[in-house]
């Protein structure tokens, strides 16, 4: 894979900026190695293995969050697989600027293994499984015997699964998944998620049994003397 540059354009022309591999010195980075901290606590009476990042609508920072905790989770060490389970609106590919013409939807339908459809970054640790082929039945492929196969053998070759999903008041996906996995960050945007959206977002994957690690406030404004220090 070429090495990746500052910023990418996702399917809908706006910039995904992977911050944390192009500004590790960023403050904003620093802020992901904070959720990354915060994940390790949670992990102290259960095993923090596998995890659903989700927002209440679209737009709202969700994919360039996964991609960027993804990132700080390999920068530790860990051996980190991103996988883009948003099978209706996919964008890993974009980000990473990689083919999506397998991927876990390709899995899903034995149409190749699992080893095939793994795609190995510029990023040290890091691996991607984009979405395959769109499918008629995405929620019915994320509730299947197989997706909870195939996270059962991934979660026995890497550290950390970080799922990207789709909104989770837009479909029932996110909620499909939340209880096959260990825990859910949710992803609200300053200035745009009302506080209605966060509650039900909330409630939502809440009566999935869903274990809740915490929220990310993605585009406030940062004060440069937040980061000073005596």
């Amino acid at each position: 894979m070429k090495v990746l540059s500052r910023k990418f354009k996702s399917k809908n022309q706006s910039y995904v900026n992977l911050i944390a591999y192009n500004n590790p010195a960023s403050p904003i980075t620093e802020q992901y190695r904070l959720v990354r901290t915060n994940i390790e606590f949670s992990s102290v009476d259960k095993e923090i293995k596998s995890i659903v990042v989700t927002s209440p609508a679209p737009a709202d920072g969700k994919s360039t969050t996964a991609s960027n905790l993804a990132i700080v989770l390999a920068q530790q060490g860990k051996k980190v697989l991103l996988i883009d389970a948003d099978l209706r609106k996919p964008s890993i590919h974009y980000i990473f600027r990689t083919e999506n013409t397998k991927g876990l939807t390709s899995v899903l339908t034995n149409r190749f293994g699992i080893e095939t459809a793994i795609t190995k970054t510029g990023i040290s640790n890091l691996s991607i499984l984009t979405s395959g082929p769109i499918p008629p039945n995405p929620a019915e492929l994320l509730n299947s015997e197989s997706m909870r196969s195939i996270m059962q053998d991934l979660k026995n070759k890497f550290d950390y699964l970080i799922f990207d999903t789709p909104p989770t008041l837009s479909v029932t996906d996110s909620q499909v998944l939340s209880n096959k996995c260990d825990g859910i960050v949710i992803v609200i945007s300053s200035g745009k998620t009302t506080i209605e959206e966060a509650k039900n977002t909330k409630k939502l994957l809440s009566n999935t049994g869903a274990h809740l690690l915490g929220v990310v406030l993605n585009g406030a404004e940062l004060k440069k003397e937040n980061y000073n220090y005596l």
